[in-house]
């Protein structure tokens, strides 16, 4: 397909998932998710927390990066021992309030992207 990063993020999960074989149940189930949550996500009619970016970046095999803007930079795609991003094991090992901070974060660097692209 062409530019990736002018896809919406559900439009790239829902890609990501059928490039994958996987049906929206299994998906669903390997994110710890449900199938109806999934399915909001894929048509854009709801958002979601950094966590559930997190279950769904790893249940896809992509980084967080790529789900958000249809690329990935290899300084965000450094890995650790365990196979995760470091960015990923960083916020792992956060208290809940700070994920929290990290979700807001990332909503507003996501509509600052948004806002940059129609520019």
């Amino acid at each position: 397909m062409g530019d990736k990063s002018k896809e919406s993020v559900g439009s790239r999960v829902r890609e990501l998932r059928e490039e994958r074989g996987y049906s929206r149940e299994g998906l669903a189930e390997s994110a710890d998710i449900s199938v109806k949550f999934l399915y909001e996500i894929e048509t854009d009619k709801k958002g979601f927390s950094a966590h559930t970016l997190m279950k769904l970046a790893e249940a896809l095999g992509v980084s967080t990066d790529y789900i958000m803007m249809g690329h990935a930079k290899a300084s965000h795609v450094l890995t650790s021992q365990s196979g995760n991003t470091k960015t990923d094991a960083a916020m792992e090992s956060n208290r809940p309030n700070t994920l929290q901070e990290v979700e807001e974060l990332l909503k507003l660097a996501y509509e600052w992207i948004r806002q940059d692209e129609r520019s």
